[in-house]
């Protein structure tokens, strides 16, 4: 059993407060009957809802972004430490939510929070070829030489990484920013990428999974649900450059 008011924000179309204007204005009914708060619960397996008289869909499982900031760990898990899991608002948190792939601990932007097993593997799995892209700021530019090892792939210790997008972005304070797209997600990758040429990562953001951009609006720590456009967008396939 779940509460109206918070199952219907979590579908990504309407904020809770929304849900709330709708309720008090006689525009939601349950099984037929009008909803008169928000804190009623109902079975979303069994009960129907509807919005203006408009059958409403329900999904049965939730995708949320979070922008995830610095010090804070991709893991469901505390170990004492805070995790994106901490940032989830109540109106969202529901059992067996889990971030989907990992940002180390200095490392922000967007992460997937889900309860969707399935959806996950869909965009983590290597198979699918669903990019992640990232701003990458190091202290000194790259040379002609190393842009081009990253782009046509480059093998550092025993590991082969698979060609990277890489495009300079802009100069600044801390020092260069490229825009790199990976296809792939191994283990602390792009840092054993820049420290092949001795480059330290002092700054790395996730700025897209796939085709979808992290949304500006979301400050460091927000989340919000995904649309159902959105989560397509998710899982779109882009061919190895």
């Amino acid at each position: 059993m779940e509460r109206i008011d918070k199952l219907i924000a979590s579908q990504g179309t309407l904020s809770r407060n929304d849900v709330k204007k709708l309720i008090r204005e006689g525009l939601v009914t349950c099984n037929g009957a009008a909803v008169s708060s928000g804190a009623q619960k109902i079975d979303p397996q069994n009960d129907s809802l509807a919005l203006g008289g408009k059958p409403l869909t329900l999904s049965s499982h939730i995708y949320l972004m979070l922008n995830k900031p610095k010090n804070v760990v991709s893991s469901t898990e505390t170990g004492g430490q805070a995790t994106v899991m901490d940032l989830v608002p109540e109106e969202f948190f529901r059992g067996g939510l889990f971030p989907a792939g990992r940002l180390d601990k200095d490392t922000t932007g967007f992460v997937l929070i889900t309860d969707d097993g399935a959806f996950a593997h869909s965009i983590l799995s290597p198979k699918r070829h669903v990019p992640k892209t990232y701003e990458v700021t190091v202290p000194e530019p790259l040379t002609q030489a190393e842009i081009q090892e990253i782009k046509e792939g480059l093998t550092v210790g025993a590991t082969r990484f698979r060609p990277a997008e890489l495009r300079f972005l802009h100069a600044g304070g801390e020092g260069q920013t490229y825009e790199i797209v990976l296809h792939e997600g191994k283990y602390h990758q792009i840092k054993r990428m820049f420290a092949r040429f001795k480059k330290e990562v002092i700054a790395l953001h996730r700025t897209k999974i796939g085709a979808l951009p992290l949304d500006a609006s979301l400050a460091p720590g927000e989340c919000r649900p995904l649309s159902q456009a959105e989560t397509a967008l998710l899982q779109q396939e882009q061919p190895l450059p």
